[in-house]
């Protein structure tokens, strides 16, 4: 029987773990899947940032836990995920969202800072994966895995926002998604990238700052800056069963940027 709408957007019963989601984007990811019904767990680098944004959950009614983990070392990726299994048992939906950006000019850069954006943007959402998978996804032959990337990953910058690195790791996600989509969709597991353009977050703090937001949001057409709820739709389409039919594929959130420069 064909589902209905309000069924196939419902994510009850499944589980879900976010990388990066003590606040900002990731908060906000976390909150989408919990309202739809998953259980949540959150993971980022501070303990005390994420005993905060869980208590922010639950007291959104949404099931929510956390494990602190730096998803830039392979040690803690390996406990991450074990954890996870052992205290919440299968996930089905993995959000690889812990991120770091640099700002430098290209001819000074340090390489030191790019090995850092690097091993957590790029080879940490690999590591993740491939452990999320390997434990959980492939043997049940079911797993939606989102990836959020970023418009900087489809283009160069504004003039005076130097960030070579990120913008790199970011482009390097989105052809990640893509193959992996296409290598595990024999597994029924989904990949997909969720790429956002402006939005106010610690991240993007000095950013905006030198930028100006009002300079910012008028190079998009729709003349704002994403908000708090601009991203969950796009989430929860790729995490529930509204999108079974769409992998290896990614999705510019940010007020149209990306349409007049060219992503």
């Amino acid at each position: 029987m064909t589902r209905t709408i309000q069924q196939l957007f419902d994510l009850t019963g499944k589980t879900a773990l976010v990388t990066g989601g003590s606040r900002g984007l990731g908060l906000q990811l976390a909150h989408a899947l919990g309202e739809a019904g998953a259980r949540i767990m959150l993971s980022s680098r501070k303990a005390s940032e994420l005993e905060q944004a869980v208590a922010e959950l639950q007291a959104a009614g949404i099931d929510a836990r956390w494990i602190a983990a730096d998803c830039a070392r392979e040690a803690d990726i390996t406990r991450l995920a074990d954890e996870t299994l052992q205290r919440m048992g299968d996930v089905d939906i993995l959000v690889n969202n812990a991120g770091a950006a640099w700002g430098a000019p290209a001819e000074d850069h340090p390489v030191d800072a790019w090995d850092k954006v690097m091993n957590l943007n790029v080879r940490g959402y690999f590591l993740l994966s491939q452990a999320i998978a390997k434990k959980s996804m492939i043997a049940r032959k079911s797993g939606r895995i989102i990836n959020v990337a970023s418009i900087a990953g489809l283009n160069g910058n504004p003039d005076g926002m130097n960030t070579i690195a990120y913008n790199t790791s970011k482009g390097a996600v989105i052809n990640f998604t893509r193959a992996l989509g296409a290598e595990w969709g024999k597994h029924n597991i989904t990949v997909n990238a969720i790429c956002p353009g402006f939005f106010p977050s610690k991240m993007t703090a000095g950013t905006l700052k030198a930028l100006g937001e009002e300079r910012l949001a008028a190079g998009a057409p729709l003349k704002r800056l994403g908000d708090d709820e601009d991203l969950k739709g796009l989430c929860v389409l790729f995490a529930s069963a509204a999108g079974k039919h769409i992998t290896g594929q990614w999705l510019a959130v940010d007020g149209g940027v990306s349409v007049v420069t060219g992503g």
